[in-house]
């Protein structure tokens, strides 16, 4: 294979990562271990056969479908010894590819089937991620999801829960789920709730249905970041009140083509939308689930889209300006990143 000037320059290229699931980060070694510590059987017992487990392929048919690998990772994260392991590897993992900042997703519900408390399930992944900064540098924030299936007093508890961790971990509260059957309206007086408490809102929406949910998810729902956001572009007017806003999308190229959120690489509006004027960031959504990183989302807008570096950096940058960072840390991290872009030879931001 011919050197690559772009893919060598991409993996020392600083980054961010702010759509990150923890569900969807374990790496296989680790589900071997929690297994055996945890005495849960295993279809298997190595760590390539364990990958399809855990990994969509190419033939992934739908967001429902990709969602169902997360039955298989959250059986071993139902202690807080497992989740803060698994959040001290995404900071890690986040360092392999110098990932800068990183903020991880998690869903409090759903590890709480050994007797964990909303709140210490969240606990647990902020001091995962503290560990993880301190050991990797690697700064971190953290965010606590509502679930579109679970019932308004469940969620109520996890946006009352992340409240308490406001300023010491947690960052912000999110929605997730099966977008097409649970429409964001739903969820009204659950965000109305974070809005009360001040917590920063960004929903998963426009994803498996239509712009009009990113629409309810501003409007409605405090939303001031966008989880996906490809069929934005299915409504030009409310393309238009994102472009106004300048509401981040937070996209996931890899992630995006396998649930079927477009119909493949040639339907993907990135580049219309930065022509446009729109917040785009780029993000690894699942990185175990995906089979990816956040090296490897670049080098795919690299080797598809034709970006170019200074196109590359823009992207990168608009991940910081879109970070939940109060101004003072997000002002210190521009200046890291640009300081260790320019470094790169490129006289990119200069």
């Amino acid at each position: 294979m011919a050197y690559n000037r772009t893919h060598d320059w991409l993996t020392r290229l600083p980054k961010v990562d702010l759509h990150l699931h923890l569900d969807g980060s374990v790496k296989p070694e680790t589900i071997l271990e929690l297994a055996l510590d945890q005495g849960i059987d295993l279809p298997v017992y190595n760590k390539e056969g364990l990958i399809p487990h855990m990994r969509v392929g190419d033939e992934c048919g739908s967001l429902i479908e990709y969602l169902s690998k997360f039955d298989f990772t959250t059986r071993f994260m139902q202690s807080g010894e497992a989740l803060e392991r698994i959040a001290y590897e995404v900071a890690q993992q986040s360092a392999e590819h110098n990932c800068k900042y990183v903020e991880v997703r998690f869903a409090p519900q759903l590890h709480r089937n050994n007797g964990l408390t909303v709140e210490e399930t969240i606990h647990y992944v902020v001091e995962g991620m503290k560990r993880g900064q301190h050991d990797f540098g690697v700064k971190a924030g953290v965010i606590a999801i509502c679930m579109r299936n679970h019932s308004c007093e469940s969620n109520l508890e996890v946006i009352r829960a992340a409240a308490k961790f406001v300023g010491k971990g947690v960052v912000a509260v999110d929605l997730a789920g099966d977008e097409a059957s649970y429409p964001p309206e739903w969820f009204r007086e659950v965000f109305a709730e974070s809005g009360r408490l001040g917590i920063p809102v960004t929903i998963h929406a426009g994803e498996a249905a239509g712009a009009v949910n990113v629409y309810e998810a501003v409007t409605n729902l405090g939303a001031v970041r966008i989880g996906h956001g490809v069929r934005l572009k299915e409504n030009s007017d409310i393309l238009e009140l994102v472009k106004d806003r300048r509401i981040p999308l937070e996209m996931c190229p890899i992630s995006n083509i396998q649930t079927k959120a477009v119909s493949g690489w040639d339907a993907y509006p990135i580049r219309e939308y930065l022509e446009q004027g729109l917040l785009v960031t780029i993000n690894t959504d699942n990185p175990s689930v995906s089979g990816t990183d956040i090296t490897n989302e670049y080098r795919v807008l690299s080797d598809r889209f034709g970006f170019t570096e200074p196109e590359l950096v823009r992207l990168v940058m608009n991940g910081v300006e879109a970070a939940f960072m109060d101004e003072s840390d997000k002002l210190l991290l521009r200046r890291e990143m640009e300081a260790e872009i320019n470094s790169l030879g490129m006289g990119l931001l200069s």
